[in-house]
């Protein structure tokens, strides 16, 4: 193709001087004759290009030196260039986090660690980022407060009247506070040096062995939940045992807690198979569990530690053995009650302070409480003759008073009165025997009197009712108190023979009240 020619301006030729010296006259331009071709080139645009960037840039900073990166040599058009300056920067971010890391690690030890290996730029390659100046580059936290400085050995600082022992009552403080943060981590000490706190040596004592103690009580406490039983849980050893039973066919499975009690809890089972061939074991059980929680019965062993069937055996010292003494009491009491044919759940087997009992209920679900049951009227006159005609039976016949009575403990099942909940019934010759009867008697008269008995005796007219005694008071301080003599006597008869025999004297045998 023919080069086109570019026209020039027409040079404006001569004329006055005025015309060429005016500011609003028409510039001189020279323009320089291209073809279309040197316009198109390639070459001519980068050229163009380096001329503006020199222009708005006129001096180039070295990014690092090196032997292929230098001030003279950078050539920002090359893809090969870039990436290698954008991956010294980010070596250089890398050995700065390492830098940090190292710092934070190595603290004030003597003893400290390198990173050096691992870094991917040599340390001559660094640039001026090293001097910059950042709080989280160095061991400075503006947002942490220092710690007090140290006296030095010789025991002051200063000099004259400027002088300061280690014996300051400022300096003691301070340190004081500063060594509150080497306690226990559960003991929450607070930002005492932030805030400047000066704690006295009796204050910071006491801190000390109150922060034991409570260190020492928890390492109790964890211990005890280890080898107790929680609620609605058992401990290592009690699942042993409930395993074993499972295992040897004589439950099938346990489904789960259907009670939970102060002394025990209680699960539903479904029976298995018995070894022998003269004990059956029920369709439904209930495992009751009696909880190892020592705390449960410290006061309890009043109930125990005066039956003569457990006199000789009981310890106070060996709480444990009162938990499983707990356990075999209430299965001697349900076997008394089960042979003078009281309404009572089934003893299948005792192992330790695990009771495996009838279930009272049909299909997983428990007999409601007689608290929880709606009666009608019949029905809970009913009831109450019954309760009346067990409470007599209970003491006549199995000498058993049940010490613990209540709607609570009576459960309703199949139109009448279960008992259940019978380990700390004591027979009438217990020193508290007498006290306990009454109180039953208070607890059942109440109940069937806001129930709307009409027949319901009154606590003093049952108690006289079960027990055959003739007590005539008018009031209930004067008839506690025939009852606490009554008891006496029978103590220091305890003591002067050495065998319980009663020594109340009553009218013959009480009537017994049929439903």
């Amino acid at each position: 193709m023919d080069p086109v020619g570019v026209a020039a301006v027409p040079d404006a030729g001569p004329g006055p001087a005025w015309q060429s010296k005016c500011p609003w006259g028409a510039p001189n331009t020279t323009s320089m004759s291209c073809s279309l071709a040197d316009v198109m080139s390639e070459q001519l645009a980068k050229e163009l290009q380096l001329e503006e960037e020199n222009a708005a840039f006129p001096e180039v900073v070295a990014v690092a030196e090196g032997p292929f990166i230098t001030g003279e040599n950078v050539d920002t058009s090359s893809d090969l260039m870039l990436a290698q300056m954008l991956q010294m920067e980010f070596d250089r971010e890398y050995d700065a986090q390492l830098r940090r890391e190292e710092k934070k690690i190595n603290g004030d030890s003597k003893v400290s660690i390198s990173f050096e290996n691992y870094r991917k730029v040599h340390p001559y390659d660094s640039d001026s980022s090293e001097d910059e100046v950042d709080w989280q580059d160095t061991r400075h936290d503006p947002y942490r407060a220092d710690k007090p400085t140290t006296t030095p050995r010789r025991g002051f600082t200063g000099k004259g009247k400027d002088i300061t022992t280690k014996h300051d009552e400022v300096v003691c403080g301070r340190k004081n506070t500063a060594r509150m943060e080497n306690f226990a981590p559960e003991f929450q000490v607070g930002d005492g040096i932030g805030m400047d706190l000066k704690l006295s040596n009796q204050v910071f004592n006491a801190l000390k062995q109150h922060a034991y103690s409570e260190e020492r009580r928890s390492a109790r406490l964890h211990e005890k939940k280890e080898h107790s039983t929680a609620e609605k849980a058992v401990d290592p050893k009690t699942r042993l045992l409930l395993y074993k039973m499972v295992n040897a066919g004589m439950l099938e499975t346990i489904t789960g807690c259907i009670s939970t009690g102060k002394e025990s809890v209680v699960f539903h089972a479904y029976g298995g198979k018995s070894a022998t061939e003269d004990k059956v074991i029920p369709p439904e059980c209930a495992i009751k569990v009696f909880k190892t929680t020592l705390n449960e019965f410290k006061n309890r062993d009043k109930y125990i530690k005066d039956d003569y069937r457990f006199k000789d055996r009981f310890s106070k010292l060996n709480p444990r053995k009162v938990i499983r003494m707990w356990a075999e009491k209430e299965m001697h009491n349900l076997t008394r009650m089960q042979t003078a044919g009281i309404p009572c759940p089934q003893v299948v087997i005792l192992k330790k302070h695990v009771l495996v009992m009838t279930f009272i209920g049909q299909d997983q679900v428990p007999a409601p409480k007689l608290k929880d049951v709606t009666l009608s009227s019949e029905d809970m006159k009913k009831a109450y003759y019954q309760i009346l005609n067990m409470m007599q039976r209970l003491y006549k016949e199995c000498n058993l008073i049940h010490a613990d009575l209540s709607e609570y403990n009576m459960l309703w099942h199949d139109g009448k009165v279960w008992l259940i909940d019978v380990s700390q019934s004591v027979e009438p010759t217990h020193p508290h025997g007498l006290e306990f009867l009454f109180r039953d008697c208070r607890n059942v008269s109440q109940f069937f009197q806001k129930g709307g008995v009409a027949e319901a005796l009154n606590e003093r007219e049952l108690f006289n009712a079960v027990s055959g005694l003739n007590i005539t008071a008018d009031n209930e301080v004067d008839f506690q108190a025939e009852i606490e003599a009554l008891e006496k006597m029978n103590e220091d008869h305890v003591q002067n023979h050495g065998k319980k025999l009663s020594m109340f004297s009553s009218d013959g045998d009480p009537p017994i009240y049929n439903e």
